[in-house]
């Protein structure tokens, strides 16, 4: 809890915040007629508010954790691909301002209900939630065709490609530092499984890479507005193959998609992207799994950085559930591949279970 000072910090800095987007806004905004609400992210250290106009007009304004020059890449990041989406159809918020000084973004407000949200409320099994995914993986396949046309990687904040040093770094390195290390202490043999990641990541990499990436495609940033589907959190947009992204949200921890499901989605989401581009059905069945175990890597190393090192209790529910997805799609390589990584899965397996 806040002390009453860093409280009066706080409201100041949120006040100051919101006077700068609305300048960008300019008319019919006005400070004295507009509600701040402050929102909290998940595992961002972006500062949210939500601006209310007297006449119900609403729309959120989003601040760098910091004045550095990576957070400002990062917000200029949100900008650019953020009206690259949006021009080419993306069922992305609108962006509306954008101060190149500060950082500070405007966009369109979608409301506060995810798509999590909508399944913890009517059940993994409704037709309701069944028609939203379906309606989410059409969506991403046209997202992911149309918003590789004309992107420019020199918008990319973090890397301008997803490659097989991302996923070394960044996914099967962090799951090895972030789950195993620091949060389970095990003693594995490091050089057997880094091999192992290393194998994995040549065979990822060999997928197609020049279609639009978002990176964080998942339940918890995807929006329901009147049952429409739409899509935030895109600022880490890259080029890179197609199936990591339905990986992401089919794989996703937070809404445990039953495996049935996820197979009729897979299987509708290559009609959606077969109709309007070319693209190898068995080839594709073959990149997802690499990819899918790279995304499960990479959820496993967040959610236990997050966790662990940002004290964010939330996340910790999930490792679980990404545990046992990681271990059912190894169980689709044969037996004699990535044999360290298989049995680190299942010791991590034991260890968690016995906490």
């Amino acid at each position: 809890m806040n002390t009453p000072l860093e409280a009066s910090i706080l409201e100041t800095s949120q006040i100051a915040f919101a006077k700068l987007a609305l300048g960008l806004l300019g008319e019919p905004w006005c400070f004295n007629q507009t509600e701040i609400e402050p929102l909290t992210p998940d595992g961002s250290l972006r500062r949210f508010c939500r601006l209310i106009r007297e006449d119900g007009v609403q729309v959120i304004a989003i601040y760098p954790a910091t004045n550095d020059a990576n957070d400002l890449r990062e917000a200029q990041a949100g900008w650019q691909i953020g009206r690259h989406l949006f021009a080419c159809g993306a069922p992305v918020p609108e962006p509306l301002a954008f101060d190149e000084t500060s950082g500070l973004l405007v966009y369109e407000d979608l409301g506060d209900i995810r798509l999590h949200d909508f399944v913890l409320r009517h059940g993994i099994n409704s037709v309701e939630v069944a028609a939203l995914y379906q309606q989410t993986v059409t969506k991403l396949a046209r997202m992911q065709v149309r918003g590789s046309e004309d992107f420019n990687p020199t918008w990319c904040w973090d890397t301008p490609n997803y490659d097989r040093h991302v996923m070394l770094e960044r996914e099967s390195g962090y799951f090895l530092q972030a789950f195993c290390h620091d949060l389970l202490q095990l003693e594995v043999d490091e050089q057997a499984l880094i091999q192992d990641f290393a194998q994995l990541a040549d065979h990822a990499a060999q997928a197609t890479a020049s279609f639009f990436l978002h990176r964080d495609f998942q339940s918890r940033n995807i929006m329901v507005q009147q049952g429409i589907a739409r899509f935030i959190d895109y600022q880490a947009g890259r080029l890179g193959p197609l199936a990591y992204d339905l990986a992401s949200l089919l794989i996703d921890p937070y809404a445990a998609l039953p495996p049935d499901m996820q197979d009729a989605l897979l299987e509708q989401y290559l009609d959606v992207l077969t109709a309007i581009t070319s693209y190898n059905r068995e080839q594709f069945y073959q990149e997802y799994v690499l990819l899918a175990v790279q995304r499960n890597l990479q959820i496993l190393g967040a959610f236990a950085f997050l966790s662990k090192q940002r004290g964010k209790p939330f996340f910790a529910q999930y490792l679980s559930p990404a545990l046992h997805s990681l271990h059912r799609l190894l169980a689709k390589f044969p037996a004699t591949e990535y044999l360290c990584l298989k049995s680190v899965t299942e010791q991590c397996l034991r260890t968690i279970s016995s906490q």
